[in-house]
């Protein structure tokens, strides 16, 4: 580990979304500010957020951030899937931080070693640190959030392969103790439906959305295994969802949905987008 590079080099920039400071702010500001803001029935603690390209799913995001458009967190804690294969269940990175053209971000190692040791000790289970990674959907968050927040933030990233509950809430268990009492922001990164026709694409993504509102983390993770909906983080939004509930989150509110057929045109094999709220 001595021999990694302290700042993660980014794998996407300048394809996934603008690799030019300028662009890329104006981009991410533009998607945020023509993002209709919805009266929201309590504090933000959570948002649950796509992750293609912007082309195609930074509108939705930008309902999403708009949420938290101007507020500061002094962490951030933002869950992905790890679309690689890694032989872990749960991951982070060893970077002491990310890097996008708009600066870097701090990643918290303190936490997530502490994160660790909880897992260790109440499962044997740990948090693997990954170097060099190539994971786009943790790292798209990460514009979004330097533009729409106030000030800096310190980073915890995880990236989720587990898929099963009991292992996923006792997660969010170890997850909850080292967070109680930090001015938070929890971040759930997912796409939803993948490839169906934009008909079918409607249903199933209603009925994740549906699982997301009712604030059901087993329910998101019934209908991934059952394919009545499909979200490819939907361990990550099980994690997210059981941790905020156990920090004092009461609801989830639905925010925009759209499909890659509003920028493409293709409505015969879409990816679905979802954006959501979870207020305390």
């Amino acid at each position: 580990m001595t021999n990694i590079n302290p700042i993660r080099p980014s794998p996407i920039a300048g394809t996934w979304y603008p690799g030019n400071t300028e662009l890329l702010r104006e981009e991410v500001s533009g998607f945020i500010q023509k993002a209709d803001s919805s009266k929201l029935d309590g504090n933000v603690l959570g948002l649950i957020v796509p992750h293609a390209g912007y082309r195609y799913s930074g509108t939705t995001a930008g309902y999403a951030y708009k949420a938290v458009q101007g507020l500061h967190f002094d962490t951030v804690v933002v869950v992905s899937p790890m679309h690689e294969y890694m032989p872990a269940p749960y991951l982070t990175s060893a970077h002491k931080q990310y890097v996008t053209p708009l600066g870097e971000v701090t990643v918290d190692h303190e936490s997530l070693n502490t994160l660790s040791d909880h897992l260790f000790k109440h499962t044997g289970g740990k948090l693997v640190a990954v170097a060099n990674d190539q994971e786009h959907s943790l790292e798209i968050q990460l514009p979004f959030l330097q533009v729409a927040l106030q000030g800096s933030f310190n980073l915890i990233p995880l990236m989720i392969r587990e898929q099963k509950p009991l292992p996923l809430q006792q997660f969010s268990q170890a997850l909850t103790k080292i967070l109680h009492g930090k001015n938070v922001l929890l971040v759930a990164s997912t796409d939803l439906s993948h490839f169906y026709s934009q008909r079918e694409a409607d249903q199933l993504d209603q009925f994740m959305l549906d699982r997301f509102a009712d604030f059901d983390p087993a329910g998101v993770l019934k209908a991934e295994v059952e394919k009545t909906g499909f979200a490819c983080g939907a361990g990550a939004v099980a994690v997210v969802l059981w941790t905020a509930r156990e920090l004092g989150a009461k609801s989830v509110q639905i925010l925009h949905h759209s499909t890659s057929a509003d920028s493409t045109g293709d409505n015969t094999q879409v990816v679905g987008y979802g954006a959501a709220a979870i207020l305390a």
